[in-house]
């Protein structure tokens, strides 16, 4: 595609990546990630980067291999005199510690930020972090992309007419009001307390959904424990049928036993992170953010605007 263009991916997500390389119609540097017989990370690229536009597409998420993988390549890269290092990061682990809101607690988003510039990125590009100001935890330009745009053109042709557009909590409103003023539907709001770390309680539902198919949008799912009760009380509350929509498919633990059981038609994310086989059940629909991260990186290595893409 474009001569100085160099395209990198750690183990996290070679699918996306590949899906990434296909949009460009461009190619990975052949890069080996593997392992010592210790278990340490071994990175080697393969291909002359010297004075290379590079972009690394590392998520992540757990295990934290996955972190140190990304950041060994960000090193050999700078080492290998690459001109320009993009961390191209999908989904942007260790980002939900983001405050100091109890004593003696880390801010982790602030640290892994600190280790993506240390390790020698100049640039980062990722898709709906878990609080936006996260972006101005890092000290080199961050262009940060929103999932909810890909999730609306499905729902646009799944969901009938009578929607309404539900936030799950305070901090997801923005969000939860963007797509609703472009899917030209109402908007409602699920009041949660959380009593302990991945565990919610709803309360009750603020705004009309009776007779109504709801839409629940979300950045990620991970124990699956807020969506399912948050679709047991829009039900309740007289909603026709309940749907979710959340970027990154985090899916720990037995969240796909919660969803399957619960009141949830349908349940769509991205393919920031991948889903294993053994969790891809009926309800789950999967869509891509490969042309949204490819038109971005075309964009960023020919210098021009990225901003039509921030749309929400």
């Amino acid at each position: 595609m474009h001569d100085r263009l160099r395209l990198i991916t750690g183990n996290s997500n070679r699918k996306l990546a590949d899906a990434i390389v296909s949009y460009l119609d461009s190619s990975l540097t052949d890069t080996e990630a593997t392992r010592f017989s210790d278990g340490e990370i071994r990175i080697s690229i393969s291909e002359n980067i010297r004075g290379t536009d590079v972009f690394i597409i590392q998520s992540t998420h757990p295990p934290a291999e996955n972190l140190l993988e990304l950041l060994i390549l960000i090193d050999a890269a700078k080492r290998a005199s690459a001109k320009r290092v993009t961390a191209v990061i999908p989904y942007f682990g260790y980002g939900r510690q983001d405050r100091k809101d109890q004593p003696r607690v880390p801010i982790t988003a602030k640290l892994v930020a600190n280790l993506v510039a240390t390790a020698g990125a100049n640039r980062v590009l990722t898709v709906d972090l878990h609080a936006t100001q996260i972006q101005g935890f890092f000290d080199i330009p961050v262009d940060h992309l929103y999932g909810s745009p890909i999730l609306m053109d499905h729902f646009k042709e799944e969901v009938e007419d009578d929607i309404v557009m539900v936030s799950p909590d305070v901090g997801s409103i923005k969000t939860a009001r963007s797509c609703a003023k472009k899917m030209n539907c109402s908007l409602a709001l699920v009041d949660k307390r959380r009593p302990a770390p991945n565990q919610s309680e709803v309360m009750h539902v603020i705004g009309d959904v009776r007779r109504k198919q709801a839409i629940i949008i979300d950045d990620m799912v991970d124990t699956g424990g807020t969506l399912t009760e948050a679709a047991n009380a829009l039900m309740e509350h007289g909603a026709d049928a309940v749907y979710a929509g959340c970027t990154h498919p985090v899916l720990s633990g037995n969240s796909m036993e919660k969803i399957s059981s619960s009141h949830l038609k349908q349940l769509v994310v991205t393919d920031t992170i991948p889903v294993p086989p053994e969790k891809q059940i009926d309800k789950l629909k999967i869509k891509t953010t490969a042309n949204l991260l490819g038109e971005a990186i075309s964009r960023i290595h020919q210098e021009k605007s990225v901003s039509v893409l921030f749309e929400k």
